[in-house]
C-alpha cells in the first residue's frame, strides 16, 4: 500500500506543477490546441497489432526468446535508426511514409523488445512443465500470458507513446507521442493535465502486477 501511496503522490505533483505552470493557453492569450484525432486509428492499429503479434511470439517461442541472440540484435537499434532505414527504403513515387510509415517502423523498433519482455516474464520450463509434453508447455504458456496480457499493456503504453515522439518527428507526422509536447511548447495547462491523468490512470492498472510480485 505504501508504495501505492508514494507513487499517487508523485502523479499529484505532476498534475499541480501542470496546473501552476505560466501557461498561456490557460489564460486566452492563443487558442487551444488541436488533438491529433486523425493519430488515433493509426495509434489503435499499433496497439492491436502490438497486443497480438507480441504475446503470440512469446507463446509460440517461450522463455528461450529472452536469450535469443537474433532478437538481441533487432531490439537493439533505436527508433531514430529504424526511422531513417524506412525513410531511405520507402520508394519516392510514393510520395511520404505518413502515418503508414510511421506504423511500420514503430512495429520494427518496439515488437522485439516487447517479445523479449514477455519472454522474460515467463518461468523456466525445464524439468517442468517440459516433462509433461507440449501440450502441458503451451497450455502453462496461455495462462501466463493471459494473466500478464492486460497488466502488460497497462504498463508499456506510456513507453510506447514516448518512443513514437522520435518516430513522429523524423518522418513528420502528427502523432500523440508529439501531442503533449506541443502543449509543453504551448503551454496548454489543461491539456498537460489531461495527458497526466491518463498516464497516470495506466500507471495504476498495472499497479497489480508489482504487488504479486512482491
Amino acid at each position: 500500500m505504501r508504495p501505492y501511496l508514494q507513487g499517487a503522490l508523485i502523479w499529484a505533483l505532476g498534475l499541480g506543477l501542470a496546473l501552476h505552470l505560466p501557461g498561456s493557453v490557460w489564460k486566452g492569450v492563443t487558442p487551444p490546441l488541436a488533438f491529433p484525432w486523425q493519430a488515433l486509428g493509426p495509434a489503435a492499429l499499433a496497439l492491436g497489432a502490438m497486443a497480438v503479434l507480441a504475446p503470440l511470439a512469446a507463446w509460440v517461442g517461450g522463455p528461450r526468446l529472452a536469450t535469443r541472440r537474433s532478437l538481441a540484435l533487432l531490439e537493439a537499434p533505436p527508433d531514430l535508426l529504424w526511422a531513417g532505414l524506412l525513410l531511405a527504403l520507402w520508394p519516392g513515387a510514393w510520395g511520404p511514409p505518413g502515418m503508414e510509415g510511421w506504423l511500420l517502423a514503430f512495429l520494427a523498433a518496439a515488437l522485439p523488445g516487447e517479445v523479449r519482455w514477455l519472454s522474460q516474464a515467463q518461468r523456466s520450463e525445464s524439468p517442468f512443465p517440459a516433462a509433461w509434453g507440449s501440450a502441458a508447455v503451451r497450455r502453462v504458456r496461455r495462462i501466463v500470458l493471459l494473466r500478464l496480457w492486460g497488466r502488460w499493456l497497462a504498463a508499456r503504453l506510456p513507453l510506447w507513446l514516448t518512443a513514437t515522439l522520435v518516430l513522429e518527428r523524423m518522418l513528420g507526422v502528427a502523432g500523440l507521442g508529439s501531442d503533449w509536447m506541443l502543449r509543453v511548447a504551448g503551454r496548454d495547462r489543461l491539456g498537460l493535465a489531461t495527458w497526466i491523468l491518463a498516464l497516470a490512470l495506466l500507471w495504476g492498472l498495472s499497479r497489480p502486477l508489482e504487488r504479486e510480485d512482491a
